[in-house]
């Protein structure tokens, strides 16, 4: 069963993709912030983690530096999905090490897709 970490401070985007991810038969963990994420992944390595930028505490940017620093995590997977659209958010996402980067508003059919593509 592959596994997901859904990183989000807005409750209804983490129970739509909880919801929706479950119906792929995936394990579904969830954190409110990257300080919780980071919490998760000293326990699961998940074979994705989907990652929102703007949280309160430690930011996506932040938890994927650490992500990226944790050998135990080099072959996790890391998709951004935010509403920061401008071309250096992206750039600076795609460069700190996230393996795709989607902004908000989104579908979810199209995040289960781009997350499956990802994975298999």
């Amino acid at each position: 069963m592959k596994k997901i970490l859904i990183v989000d401070d807005e409750p209804n985007i983490v129970m739509s993709l909880e919801y929706a991810f479950k119906k792929q038969h995936f394990e579904v963990f969830i954190a409110r912030d990257g300080s919780e994420a980071l919490e998760i992944l000293q326990h699961q390595i998940p074979d994705v983690v989907l990652l929102d930028i703007m949280m309160p505490n430690v930011d996506g940017y932040q938890t994927l530096t650490k992500i990226r620093e944790n050998d135990s995590l080099k072959h996790t997977k890391v998709v951004f999905l935010t509403a920061k659209n401008k071309a250096s958010d992206i750039e600076k996402g795609l460069q700190l090490g996230a393996d795709k980067y989607l902004t908000k508003p989104f579908s979810v059919k199209k995040i289960i897709s781009e997350i499956l593509e990802l994975v298999t």
